[in-house]
């Protein structure tokens, strides 16, 4: 804990005062008993507060002045009145009292201070937290921009184009392979979302006779905004196909949903 920052959020002050509630003096009361920085703070305070109250306390000298002019009353008798100047106003105690209200008064404000400035720095934390969260996604999403880039631009890219089947005729896909890399970008942009519990399957396929191996699952598909999708590919494909399997996947193709099929030019 770091006792000079508590010390000096005025707490300690408020604590002295009464005006804290019942749990927040508990915390005190607890904190003062751990740390002796923190006991001697309140002590000092006290001892400050106390010393405000003496000085607005009647004097002792005029109380047993009092004592003795009632004495010597008694004593005598006799039905005399004696008429007194009225005694002056003692100002030091209206000072004493109206300084410690107005303790008490800034100390309040000091606490309600400390605490909105707390919770605007938690605010800001909390700010800066989301930002640095939205710069890290957009470096992110710019790495995959800039090697998505790269793959397309090699000049040993083989773009394939994946037309749509019978069972979607409308949809649409590219096969980016990179031989020497062994590497595949999908970009299904022209598939439609794949229902609940489903998931696309890309196939490398050899013709003769047809024999598919998988390549992967695009999955994650409704949450990747580029629709692009990285998958290796070390396999001698003559073509390439998407089909729509169980989540997953299947290891073998169901051809009844094969949405799109292309062909690797020779």
């Amino acid at each position: 804990m770091d006792t000079e920052k508590y010390i000096a959020s005025g707490i300690l002050e408020l604590y002295v005062a009464g005006i804290l509630s019942e749990v927040e003096n508990l915390d005190v009361a607890r904190y003062a008993a751990e740390y002796p920085e923190i006991q001697n703070e309140i002590k000092a305070i006290e001892a400050t507060v106390l010393a405000l109250t003496k000085a607005a306390a009647p004097k002792e000298g005029a109380q047993i002045h009092l004592a003795k002019v009632q004495a010597k009353i008694a004593a005598a008798g006799a039905p005399k009145v004696i008429t007194l100047q009225p005694e002056k106003t003692n100002w030091s105690a209206y000072i004493g009292w109206a300084a410690s209200i107005l303790l008490a008064v800034g100390l309040f404000w000091m606490y309600t201070q400390n605490n909105t400035l707390k919770s605007n720095l938690d605010n800001s934390t909390q700010v800066n937290s989301t930002l640095e969260e939205k710069i890290e996604e957009a470096k992110t999403s710019l790495e995959k921009t800039e090697e998505l880039l790269s793959t397309i631009r090699d000049k040993n890219i083989q773009v394939v184009a994946l037309g749509g089947q019978a069972v979607a005729p409308n949809t649409y896909a590219k096969a980016y392979w990179n031989k020497t890399e062994q590497k595949v970008f999908i970009d299904a942009q022209g598939l439609p979302e794949p229902p609940d519990g489903m998931v696309y399957q890309v196939w490398s396929l050899k013709l003769n006779p047809l024999t598919p191996t998988s390549m992967g699952l695009l999955e994650d598909f409704m949450t990747e905004d580029t629709k692009v999708f990285a998958l290796n590919n070390p396999n001698e494909s003559e073509a390439f196909g998407i089909t729509l399997e169980p989540a997953g996947g299947s290891e073998t193709p169901n051809l009844e949903q094969l949405y799109t099929l292309g062909v690797v030019s020779s």
